[in-house]
C-alpha cells in the first residue's frame, strides 16, 4: 500500500474544504437515496466528522494491520445506525467519485487502485468487527428515565434503567440518543459503577449550541425512553488488581467517569478492606456547579480518599481557587501516581500540560478522547464516525 500517495492526495482534497464533504454526501444520497434516513437531519457537523475521521485513518494507514482497534470500534458502533455490508461499497463508490472529481488529472489509474485497496482493507476490518459484535451484543440498549434532578441551569443528573443488563466498566463512556434528536448520538459517561438493578447515573451539562445535551438536561421526564450505544474506552478504567496511588482531575461533568471509579473502589474497599490512595480535584467556574459536593465530602471519611473542590471564577469562594489543572499540579509532587484526567478538550489539554510541567511522567497521565481527529479512539466527546 502506497501510504505516501494516499496521504498526499488526501491532503489535496482536504484543502478544498467543505465542498469535498458536500460532494461526497450529495453523491451518496443521489446514488443511494435509501440511506438518507440513516443520517441526522442537520448534516453540517456530520460532514466535518467524516473528513476528520477519514483523515485520521489515512494518517495512520501503515499501522492498521497491526493495530486495527480504531476501525474495529467504528465497525461495532456503526451497527446502531443500521449499517450493513451492502452499505460499504456504496460509501466507497462515493468516496472514489469525490477523490476523482477534486483531484482531476492527478487521479490516475494507479492512484485509484491504491485508494480502492485501502478502502477495501478499511471496510473489511470494520465489517468483520461488526459481524463479530452481532454475536455478543445488540446494536443498542433501550433505557427508561427513572429520576431527574436538575441541579442548576446548566447541570442535570439523570438516572436511567436499561431494559436488559448493560455490561460496562466504571470509567467507560457510551453514546446516547434521545427521541427528539433521532440519529444524533453524543457520548456521556456513567457516573456509577455497575449495579444489580441496571440503573445508570448520567451527569449532563448543557453544551452551548448542542443538540443532545439540552434535550437531556431540560426536557427529560421519568418514563421517557433513550438509547445507549455500546460502552467504549479503557483509559479511565482500572484493573481489578490496581493498587498504585491515583490522582484524579475533573472539570465540570468530566467528574462522572471518575466518580464511577471512586464508587467502584469504595465497593472494593467495603468487601476487601483495600483501596489505593485517591486524591480527586473537581474544578468548576462557580461554586453552585460543585454539584456532587455532598457525596464527595462524605467520601472524605474514607481513609484512602481525599476530595479537593476548586473554583476558578467566583471571587467569594473561600476554598482553592484557580484552574483545576494548575491547582492540582502545584499542590503536591505526584511522582509515582497515575493521573486520570477528564473534562472538556481545553481543560484536559491544560491539565495534562500543567502536570507534565511540574514533573509527572506523561506516560502516567491517562485521558480519553473520542473525537475523530484524536490519536486514540471526554466528558462530552464528539461522535466517532467514518462515512456514517
Amino acid at each position: 500500500m502506497n501510504s505516501a500517495a494516499l496521504q498526499e492526495s488526501w491532503a489535496e482534497v482536504v484543502e478544498v474544504g467543505d465542498a469535498a464533504s458536500q460532494y461526497f454526501y450529495s453523491h451518496l444520497f443521489l446514488s443511494h437515496p435509501e440511506v438518507r434516513d440513516m443520517f441526522p437531519l442537520v448534516m453540517a457537523t456530520q460532514r466535518d466528522r467524516f473528513f476528520t475521521a477519514l483523515g485520521r485513518i489515512i494518517a495512520d494507514v501503515d499501522n492498521l494491520p497491526t493495530d486495527p482497534s480504531y476501525l474495529e470500534q467504528l465497525g461495532r458502533e456503526h451497527r446502531r445506525f443500521g449499517v450493513v455490508a451492502a452499505h460499504y461499497p456504496a460509501a466507497g463508490a462515493s468516496l472514489l467519485a469525490t477523490l476523482a472529481h477534486f483531484l482531476g488529472p492527478a487521479w490516475t489509474s494507479e492512484l485509484a487502485a491504491e485508494w480502492e485497496a485501502a478502502y477495501g482493507a478499511v471496510a473489511q476490518i470494520m465489517l468483520a468487527a461488526a459481524q463479530a459484535s452481532e454475536q455478543t451484543s445488540p446494536p443498542w440498549w433501550d433505557a427508561e428515565v427513572t429520576a431527574v434532578k436538575r441541579h442548576s441551569l446548566d447541570i442535570t443528573l439523570l438516572e436511567v434503567r436499561t431494559d436488559r443488563p448493560y455490561p460496562f466498566e466504571a470509567g467507560q463512556s457510551m453514546a446516547v440518543e434521545v427521541p427528539q434528536r433521532p440519529r444524533t448520538w453524543r457520548y456521556f459517561s456513567p457516573a456509577n459503577a455497575p449495579r444489580d438493578d441496571r440503573t445508570i447515573e448520567l451527569h449532563v451539562e448543557i453544551v452551548p449550541g448542542g443538540q443532545v445535551s439540552p434535550e437531556l438536561a431540560r426536557n427529560m421526564r421519568p418514563g421517557d425512553r433513550i438509547r445507549l450505544g455500546s460502552p467504549v474506552g479503557k483509559k479511565l478504567t482500572l484493573d481489578a488488581e490496581h493498587s498504585g496511588n491515583l490522582l484524579m482531575v475533573a472539570g465540570g461533568t468530566g467528574l462522572a467517569p471518575l466518580r464511577a471509579v471512586v464508587e467502584e473502589l469504595d465497593n472494593r474497599w467495603g468487601t476487601s478492606g483495600g483501596a489505593p490512595n485517591v486524591l480527586l480535584f473537581h474544578g468548576v467556574r462557580y461554586r453552585p456547579n460543585l454539584y456532587d459536593h455532598a457525596y464527595l465530602t462524605h467520601m472524605n471519611s474514607r481513609p484512602w480518599f481525599t476530595y479537593i473542590p476548586v473554583v476558578s471564577d467566583d471571587p467569594t469562594y473561600t476554598g482553592h481557587r484557580g484552574l483545576v489543572g494548575t491547582v492540582a499540579a502545584e499542590m503536591y509532587w505526584w511522582e509515582g501516581y497515575t493521573a486520570l484526567v477528564c473534562g472538556s478538550k481545553g481543560m484536559v489539554r491544560h491539565s495534562v500540560g500543567e502536570l507534565v510541567r511540574t514533573g509527572l511522567d506523561p506516560d502516567a497521565i491517562r485521558h480519553e478522547d473520542f473525537s475523530p481527529d484524536s490519536a486514540t479512539a471526554t466528558q462530552r466527546p464528539t461522535e466517532v464516525l467514518t462515512w456514517r
